[in-house]
């Protein structure tokens, strides 16, 4: 039996999305539990074949930042099968009324979720991507079209087989579809007919690329350049504490910390050398802005805005709070910024000011993620401001359908009806 062609599998997805909504809440509570049974019975054989996938990067001199997403690290599996049983225990999702309107006697109106329809996710390396995704998309009723990066071939393909057999008898496995033709991102950017979003998951030159390159609206980041600013009334151990996770914890992912605001008064005091040498302590390469380069004989970053995605990052000398948010604004991405103070008016003045899509007090940018949020999982995160913004959760992958219901109603030109939008309780 030949491949299924993307076109064909888009549309087999949209009918089970369909059969998926058919169903009971606690069957599709049930298909989400066995897919985390699934996950932890297979664990070795998955691990397996991701060991495979780092052996052959390894040899193919894959970027290592490529490679550090690539593996799955201890207890990752677990973490996996965590977050879908989370998602199978939460308050179900489709058709949950927004909005309840008597719109005229006998006449009735609701606003409820429902499902965007199908989804395509175009992701490199990180194979644990796979498992998150494609619970969301069982939890919200979408249908799936995944297309990984050849680096991660083996793991992405025992991934979805675990998965997709554990979702049987109840839900048609082809909910969840692995593109593994030789078909390019290109031919897949042109189904807008039969796809309803795209989420790219990667490099920033691939989300550019297929914001540029296609119809189908597109969700997500292509950069992630953020930011921790520390101020002059911060306490040092959590500024240490908070700047050495934000970077080291997990240097590869968005959310890791690319510059390092400081408020000018430490550098002057001498407070700022404790962190700059917990930073050196933990490998972490230092890069300088404009004033810091100069000031603390750094040598200079290549741009104000650059997401290493390794050990390194910039660090910069700000006047105060009011330069460290513009600073924010003129070069970073929207995406997690934090500020370490125990000044609370400043505090509330960052949480306030800053135009991203997670802003945080006294906590490492690392926190700016779907499992960490209690969301169970996350699609990707998003920098937009449409529709979904930070980590994307079910609620991020659906939208809302109006069911009416009526007696014989017609308008007629309005001439016999008499309009009461009242509204009732949510059922």
């Amino acid at each position: 039996m030949g491949a299924v062609e993307p076109t064909e599998m888009a549309l087999a997805a949209r009918s089970a999305s369909r059969s998926l909504q058919a169903i009971s809440s606690a069957e599709r509570a049930a298909a989400l539990h066995r897919v985390a049974d699934a996950l932890v019975a297979n664990e070795a054989e998955i691990l397996k074949e991701n060991l495979a996938d780092i052996a052959e990067s390894e040899k193919n001199a894959v970027d290592p930042a490529l490679l550090n997403r690539l593996k799955l690290k201890d207890g990752k599996i677990a973490q996996l099968a965590q977050g879908v049983r989370s998602l199978a225990d939460m308050e179900e999702p489709i058709g949950r009324c927004l909005r309840h309107t008597q719109v005229a006697e006998g006449l009735v109106l609701k606003q409820v979720t429902s499902p965007l329809g199908v989804l395509l996710i175009i992701f490199e390396s990180r194979p644990d991507a796979l498992p998150q995704i494609a619970s969301l998309a069982i939890r919200s009723g979408n249908g799936l079209l995944l297309k990984g990066g050849k680096e991660a071939t083996r793991s992405n393909i025992i991934l979805h087989r675990v998965i997709t057999e554990a979702l049987k008898p109840t839900v048609d496995p082809s909910l969840i579809g692995l593109v593994t033709t030789r078909e390019g991102i290109d031919d897949l950017l042109k189904l807008h007919h039969v796809i309803d979003l795209v989420i790219p998951r990667g490099s920033n030159q691939l989300v550019n690329y297929i914001q540029s390159n296609t119809k189908i609206p597109v969700m997500g980041h292509a950069d992630g350049v953020c930011h921790v600013y520390v101020d002059d009334k911060c306490d040092m151990e959590k500024a240490v504490k908070i700047a050495v996770d934000s970077k080291v914890d997990y240097p590869a992912a968005c959310n890791a910390m690319e510059t390092l605001l400081v408020h000018e008064s430490l550098q002057a005091d001498g407070r700022l050398t404790t962190i700059l040498s917990a930073l050196k302590e933990a490998g972490v390469e230092l890069f300088g802005g404009a004033r810091a380069a100069a000031a603390l004989g750094l040598p200079p970053c290549a741009s104000p805005k650059i997401e290493y995605g390794t050990l390194a990052c910039t660090v910069e000398l700000v006047a105060g709070l009011d330069a460290a948010i513009d600073h924010v604004h003129a070069h970073g991405s929207s995406h997690t910024e934090c500020i370490v103070t125990e000044d609370d008016q400043a505090a509330q003045q960052w949480l306030q000011r800053v135009d991203s899509a997670c802003i945080f007090h006294n906590a490492s940018t690392r926190f700016a993620d779907g499992f960490r949020f209690g969301l169970g999982a996350e699609v990707g995160i998003s920098t937009g401001r449409i529709h979904a913004r930070g980590p994307v959760g079910v609620d991020g992958l659906l939208t809302t359908r109006w069911l009416m219901q009526g007696n014989g109603h017609i308008v007629e030109k309005d001439a016999k009806l008499t309009y009461v939008h009242k509204s009732l309780p949510l059922v």
